[in-house]
């Protein structure tokens, strides 16, 4: 991919995560409107939103992390990202404490109770000795990066230290140390969109560990199939995208030359008409400063190909005639 493609499809996949880990938890927000509020850059109006917005946060602040060691520090601070105004303020970024109601994991169907997990005075010291694991501090011989990446995943799971967004942190250590490791490409893949499909499976795959004397056979075989998945849904989604690209580029070659920006939004108005582009949604879509955003928008309506329209005191644009008559082509 060009620095152009690689920046568009990132922001695709950061939001992707976002969305689906939120869903996972019971976010109620649909896709699109997730989409249209990260895009936007307005601020979420619920709680549901609240926790898209902060997944978001939490994804990019892992990538501007993932070269740092994991500490307990780290990881509340990771909590107190993915939680921010979701929950009482003193339980953003801190284990729970003794004295506390301890809490189970229960079943949404029979309300039983499938996972306990250990007490509050524990959770100190399991944590050190987690982010030691992490680090590969006390490794006597070879473990697969992977591998250890899914048992930091099951771990904090199987920790439940917080109050609430347990299931968001974990996989966000997971991404953490998928990327620690080099494994770049896990950048551009969305797990949560997988398991989100197979939310059940998910579920089994932890108790089936629990139930089995804590063999994690079970959860690691669940997630290498997991990561699999998602692999395959990325490749599918590149080749797609690169096909609208070539087809768009086709039915505009008499009109000049385009940037990678402009073909990506083009070939969205060809199949979506009734879209509606900002010069703020622009921007954030390609990770381009707001000047560039601005220019790519305003040349495409000087070629007639987008028109504008002010609303309030934003600048709206929209497909033009011209692409009214290439749809269908």
């Amino acid at each position: 991919m060009n620095p152009a493609m690689r920046a568009r499809f990132l922001f695709r996949s950061l939001v992707e995560e976002a969305i689906t880990s939120s869903q996972l938890e019971g976010a109620s927000t649909t896709r699109e409107q997730a989409m249209e509020m990260l895009r936007s850059g307005r601020q979420p109006g619920d709680k549901s939103g609240q926790v898209i917005f902060n997944n978001l946060k939490g994804m990019e602040f892992i990538r501007a992390h993932q070269r740092e060691p994991l500490t307990p520090e780290l990881v509340l601070q990771i909590h107190r990202v993915l939680t921010a105004g979701t929950l009482a303020a003193d339980a953003v970024g801190r284990l729970r404490v003794p004295g506390e109601a301890r809490i189970s994991v229960v079943s949404n169907t029979t309300g039983a109770v499938l996972h306990d997990p250990p007490p509050a005075e524990q959770l100190p010291e399991r944590l050190v000795r987690m982010c030691r694991f992490a680090n590969a501090e006390d490794e006597e011989e070879f473990l697969h990066p992977v591998i250890r990446a899914i048992l930091l995943h099951l771990w904090l799971g199987y920790d439940h230290p917080f109050e609430d967004g347990n299931g968001r942190a974990a996989r966000a250590i997971f991404y953490w140390a998928m990327l620690n490791r080099g494994y770049w490409l896990l950048e551009f893949v969305s797990i949560s969109t997988v398991l989100r499909c197979a939310s059940v499976q998910y579920g089994q795959s932890y108790l089936y560990t629990e139930t089995d004397g804590n063999d994690a056979t079970h959860f690691v075989a669940y997630q290498f199939d997991v990561i699999r998945r998602a692999l395959k849904v990325l490749e599918q989604y590149l080749e797609r995208k690169t096909r609208q690209v070539e087809e768009t580029e086709g039915l505009l070659k008499d009109r000049g030359e385009f940037n990678h920006r402009q073909l990506a939004l083009l070939s969205h108005a060809l199949r979506r008409p009734n879209a509606e582009f900002t010069i703020q949604s622009h921007r954030v879509s390609h990770g381009v400063a707001y000047a560039t955003a601005r220019a790519d928008l305003l040349d495409l309506v000087g070629r007639g190909l987008l028109e504008d329209r002010s609303i309030g005191r934003a600048a709206h644009f929209f497909p033009g005639k011209l692409i009214y008559g290439l749809v269908g082509q």
